[in-house]
């Protein structure tokens, strides 16, 4: 397997790209299967509106009624501030710059913005455990392997745990170290709720640490309906519950079907699996010929990772392997 990381490719791959697909293989984008992402295929339903949700500058009420919800979601210390956002990525993009530049440490591979969030701001990127790193970041759990991190790693002046993932598993949470100055916690609302067009994440750390980050997002950067939602979402314990039920099960059925099929070593999280195989590339254009879009990686000749099929998209998938 031939690997370099994001930064040193110059690399910022993801999922999705659906419409390409469709332009190289053929088909309209509903006629797709999108296996390339980590995102809940059966996603949190929305409903109950108000008009000025979508008329009126989102009020105190509103991000208070989130702020509230997210702190008893996720179990949030008394101690630190919770800011949402339009989206984790928005997040990303500004947390290095509230240090100096100097050197962070992101262990390889893993997902590559926070990389190229640091490299923009002059920052040092490097992986390793040398130690004396100005800023770390990790993954919990990482994408695209699932490796879970400890307290321990939280080890420099700013590290920043990104924990888009890890609501399939909220009792390894590290959130308790956002007490901590200097250290921020990262959740993603798009990913375990299905509702990634709605653009929601959060920053959950202390306040010396998260003023400045707020002073950055600025006012109403999150919108009356994402307020909504999100509040709606994370008030309701029991959708979430039997959502972690059903995508550990999906996630053990796809490894089944997967491994009879060639694939070797699963691993992720239970909202993406990814595999070894002969020839990734191979996998994925047989796959596309079916109309069904998963993601391999350019550092990587021999790893494909798929999202969760729903409905008669196992059928499909199974058809196709």
């Amino acid at each position: 397997m031939q690997q370099t990381s994001g930064t040193e490719s110059g690399a910022r791959d993801h999922g999705g790209g659906l419409d390409a697909a469709a332009a190289r293989f053929g088909g309209t984008r509903s006629d797709w299967i999108d296996l390339s992402t980590g995102i809940n295929p059966r996603p949190y339903r929305i409903s109950g509106f108000a008009p000025d949700d979508w008329t009126a500058l989102p009020d105190r009420l509103a991000f208070s009624r989130l702020d509230r919800a997210a702190r008893a979601f996720w179990r949030v210390p008394d101690t630190c501030s919770v800011l949402a956002a339009p989206g984790a990525s928005a997040l990303i993009a500004r947390i290095p710059a509230l240090a100096a530049p100097g050197r962070v440490r992101i262990d390889w591979p893993t997902y590559n913005e926070h990389g190229a969030a640091f490299a923009a701001q002059a920052w040092h990127v490097t992986e390793g455990s040398d130690g004396g790193a100005d800023a770390r970041v990790i993954v919990h759990p990482n994408n695209p392997d699932g490796r879970v991190w400890s307290d321990s790693d939280a080890d420099a002046p700013l590290t920043v745990i990104d924990e888009s993932f890890c609501d399939t598993m909220p009792a390894q949470s590290l959130v308790a170290l956002a007490e901590r100055p200097g250290v921020i916690v990262l959740k993603s609302f798009g990913k375990f709720w299905g509702l990634a067009g709605l653009r929601l994440g959060f920053a959950i750390a202390h306040p010396d640490t998260l003023n400045p980050l707020a002073e950055m997002i600025g006012p109403w950067a999150v919108s009356g309906p994402a307020l909504r939602i999100g509040a709606a979402a994370l008030t309701n314990p029991a959708w979430a519950a039997d959502t972690r039920t059903r995508l550990a099960q999906d996630a053990a059925r796809l490894d089944a079907m997967m491994v009879q099929a060639g694939a070797e070593a699963p691993c992720g999280t239970d909202l993406f699996r990814l595999y070894r195989v002969d020839d990734a590339q191979a996998w994925q254009e047989r796959l596309a010929r079916h109309y069904i879009w998963t993601r391999i990686f350019p550092w990587s000749d021999t790893l494909i990772r798929l999202g969760l099929p729903d409905g008669d998209g196992w059928s499909r998938l199974k058809d196709a392997l």
